[in-house]
């Protein structure tokens, strides 16, 4: 591995790009430049009392962020002209309009699930295509639930295990910071159309997956829960199945018999474990409640929306400036950085 660090701009510093720049920061073959953003609460100055040089990501923004005491260093023009990659964690549908701005400055780009597979026409998860995202000058790290898709299904298809898959997605209704004022209360809604777009948009990844989604929305903001049936291409034995994901990067195992029975006590556990903000990186899988009968599976999981993309983030920048040419090694690296885990509480004999 080379000395060479690749330099990184972060342009919006919400729930997921906050994350993302902590993460960077983490890794010794990166380095962060600086983030950007056009808010002037209490959210940005979280990112001055870190240290990090915060630019405005607007011209226009750049008044009102001064008014409001923030000590700009500069617009993400300023930025563009001395990075290698930007993570784009701007809100849905702004991402779009970046990506002709980028490419004017000869800037790679990485952009979250919110925008459309069309835009980079090229859809990222690091163990199934990050061979595919070298060199490119952008990709698209997909969706949390998209993301846990992929990592879940992919296990099985390696594995030689998969026919099709149908799954359950019962979504929180909004993200905590949010849930003052936005929301679903006290119902739960079912989405139209089936499948939900979380399926279609595995593919965009995977073409060959056999999956369906249905989706439906709850009264929660803590987290999704996904309920999925598997079509084998053999019988199996349970362990052959548990084998398999445990051969997977970034699934961990969650237990009942160990009091983890809900979306709220794996929350708990990662808090008490000492994770940056109580996240959950991996798809917390739910290993005593996986059935099999025959060439049937049976499991769910946790999708822990705020974290899971963070470290596909981090191996997308790593692909796009082709550092590191193997995706396994690419996400050993990220995993070893951030603290990424194969049991979250080790079996002890």
């Amino acid at each position: 591995m080379s000395d060479l660090k690749i330099r990184v701009v972060l342009n919006g510093y919400g729930v997921i790009g906050k994350r993302v720049a902590d993460a960077v920061a983490a890794q010794d073959d990166m380095l962060l430049v600086g983030i950007a953003d056009v808010v002037s609460d209490w959210r940005i100055k979280v990112a001055v009392e870190k240290g990090y040089p915060v630019f405005a990501s607007t011209s226009e923004a750049v008044d009102g962020m001064r008014v409001a005491g923030i000590p700009l260093r500069g617009t993400l023009d300023d930025l563009l002209e001395r990075v290698d990659v930007v993570a784009d964690c701007t809100p849905k549908g702004i991402g779009a309009k970046n990506l002709k701005h980028y490419r004017e400055h000869g800037v790679k780009a990485v952009f979250q699930g919110g925008e459309e597979h069309s835009l980079t026409e090229h859809s990222f998860v690091a163990q199934a295509n990050y061979e595919s995202a070298l060199g490119r000058d952008a990709t698209r790290v997909v969706s949390c639930n998209t993301t846990s898709i992929v990592r879940t299904l992919s296990a099985l298809k390696i594995a030689g295990l998969l026919k099709k898959a149908r799954g359950v997605l019962i979504r929180r209704a909004t993200d905590p910071w949010e849930s003052d004022h936005s929301g679903v209360m006290n119902t739960v809604v079912p989405e139209t159309t089936i499948p939900s777009h979380q399926g279609p948009d595995a593919q965009t990844v995977d073409p060959e997956l056999d999956v369906v989604t249905i989706a439906v929305v709850a009264a929660h903001t803590n987290s999704h829960l996904h309920a999925w049936s598997v079509e084998l291409t053999r019988e199996v034995t349970r362990e052959e199945v548990l084998a398999a994901f445990r051969a997977a990067p970034r699934i961990a195992f969650l237990r009942a018999s160990d009091g983890v029975v809900a979306l709220n006590s794996t929350l708990e556990l990662m808090a008490d474990l000492g994770r940056p903000r109580g996240d959950m990186w991996e798809v917390g899988l739910w290993e005593d409640s996986l059935t099999v009968k025959g060439n049937e599976l049976f499991y769910n999981y946790q999708v822990y929306n705020q974290a899971i993309v963070v470290p596909e983030t981090v191996d997308a920048i790593r692909a796009l400036y082709g550092i590191e040419r193997e995706g396994s090694k690419s996400i050993a690296r990220t995993d070893q950085a951030l603290g990424i885990v194969r049991e979250f509480i080790e079996r002890r004999k």
